[in-house]
């Protein structure tokens, strides 16, 4: 487990591999640990790191610390602490939605952002994810079946009231506006079969800027890097190779993705 100390507080984090670097950041419902597979191919190219938020994972339970404001510091404070110039963000859910606040917070620290799982608008986000404990969270949106087993683990060790201070934090967000605000590229997924966060609507996707992209997995819950992994990374792949600043527009989804070393 690699740790580092951050306003006298355990930050929990993984890295693998070497290249320019890119952070993922979980959703409400999980830690680090769900984006092991993902990070496991993005590592034969690039730097990837893996952050446990504030009252997640191995992350301290302080929640002084679990507002929206905080949870941007920290991103802040560990590229920082880490050497991290510019970076590719992935977030999921929660973690896309910190992804395009911090981008927008600091423009030219950020090369590119993919965000999966982000809701559109306050009123896309289940309110179970609000109500439920951490552990009935996991079984509702991971099951317990072996592909699962490791990020179900991880997801209850959440403290429910981080979830929940993050979401009231949203209430003063305008989440439908974010995409149209960011002048990075950013790319945007969602599982159709999402329980937690639906697929946009066809007026929200045709609303999103030039430099956004927006696609569907249609195999795919609310954890698309799990449900249909190998379809997920070479996405991924193919959104780090675009030239920085361009586009996402051109991309498609292939079915399978293919080791490649530069």
């Amino acid at each position: 487990m690699s740790a580092i100390i951050l306003r006298d507080e355990i930050i929990h984090y993984e890295v693998l591999g070497r290249g320019k670097p890119l952070i993922f950041l979980h959703d409400w419902i999980g830690s680090w640990r769900y984006w092991i597979p993902t990070m496991q191919a993005a590592s034969l190219s690039f730097r990837t790191y893996a952050l446990d938020l504030w009252g997640f994972g191995d992350t301290a339970k302080n929640p002084s610390h679990y507002s929206l404001e905080q949870q941007m510091d920290l991103l802040n404070e560990f590229m920082e602490e880490m050497g991290i110039g510019k970076v590719a963000l992935i977030g999921h859910g929660f973690g896309a939605v910190l992804s395009i606040l911090f981008t927008l917070r600091h423009p030219t620290s950020v090369d590119r952002v993919l965000g999966i799982s982000f809701p559109m608008d306050e009123e896309m986000i289940n309110p179970r994810i609000r109500s439920g404990s951490p552990l009935e969270l996991a079984d509702w949106l991971l099951g317990r079946n072996s592909s699962h087993e490791a990020a179900w683990a991880e997801a209850t060790k959440a403290d429910p009231k981080a979830i929940l201070l993050s979401l009231t934090g949203l209430q003063a967000v305008d989440l439908n506006t974010l995409p149209k605000r960011l002048q990075t590229p950013l790319l945007l997924v969602h599982g159709l079969n999402d329980p937690a966060i639906p697929v946009p609507s066809s007026d929200q996707v045709a609303s999103l800027s030039e430099n956004t992209h927006h696609i569907v997995f249609e195999q795919s819950g609310h954890y698309p890097m799990l449900d249909e992994t190998s379809k997920f990374n070479r996405l991924l792949f193919d959104f780090l190779s675009l030239t920085s600043g361009a586009s996402p527009r051109q991309l498609q989804l292939k079915e399978e993705w293919k080791r490649r070393v530069r």
